[in-house]
């Protein structure tokens, strides 16, 4: 995702030599000096917007409602598109599990999990992961999963399938709120400038 955020700023008028991009370097500029970069990990983003150490940041909608921070959702960026969904073996399909004790279900997204079976009337045992997600069902683990995904090619070669989608994801733009008051025509200017090639972009894909 990290690629394509950096060709939409390209294309708004705000790039980044690929070198410098591609550095270790935590913090860093534009070509022209007017926006400051800094790279954190896609759990942390939102935190370092809310609390004032960034403007502005770009985080998948995943992360924001697992781990929910308050921010400005302005603007869906049209890339970093994926789906959380529920997954096990192929005849998990046939399952009822409204008719079973305590399913066991591994997610690295405990919380969107949990809300997921408690909208289904299910009481499912949740079991966090940190990765490697897939294991789970195939080493006896859980009975289900529930991951991000973005083709399913992981899921079929692990002998998985799709059961329901639960979210659909894709990168957001998040605000300061106080910087969205105080920087209100620097940042609403960023913000019409990210929405205007995000517009020609989706015009582009349905010409």
């Amino acid at each position: 995702m990290q690629d394509d955020i950096f060709d939409l700023l390209a294309a708004a008028g705000y790039p980044v030599r690929p070198e410098v991009v591609n550095s270790r370097r935590l913090i860093f500029e534009d070509d022209s000096g007017t926006l400051r970069f800094i790279m954190a990990k896609p759990t942390d983003v939102a935190i370092f917007v809310e609390y004032g150490a960034a403007d502005l940041g770009a985080v998948g909608v995943d992360v924001l409602r697992e781990w929910p921070r308050d921010v400005y959702e302005p603007l869906g960026l049209g890339v970093g598109y994926c789906r959380l969904v529920l997954a096990g073996p192929p005849e998990s399909r046939k399952r009822n599990l409204r008719l079973e004790a305590n399913p066991r279900v591994a997610s690295k997204y405990p919380r969107l999990t949990r809300e997921y079976f408690q909208r289904q009337g299910i009481s499912a045992e949740i079991i966090p992961l940190s990765g490697s997600v897939e294991l789970a069902p195939a080493v006896g683990l859980t009975d289900l999963l529930v991951d991000l995904v973005q083709t399913g090619r992981t899921l079929v070669e692990n002998g998985l399938v799709e059961i329901e989608t639960i979210l659909e994801s894709q990168a957001m733009l998040v605000v300061n709120r106080a910087s969205h008051r105080l920087r209100a025509n620097d940042v609403q200017r960023l913000v019409r400038e990210l929405a205007d090639v995000v517009a020609q972009r989706k015009e582009g894909m349905n010409a």
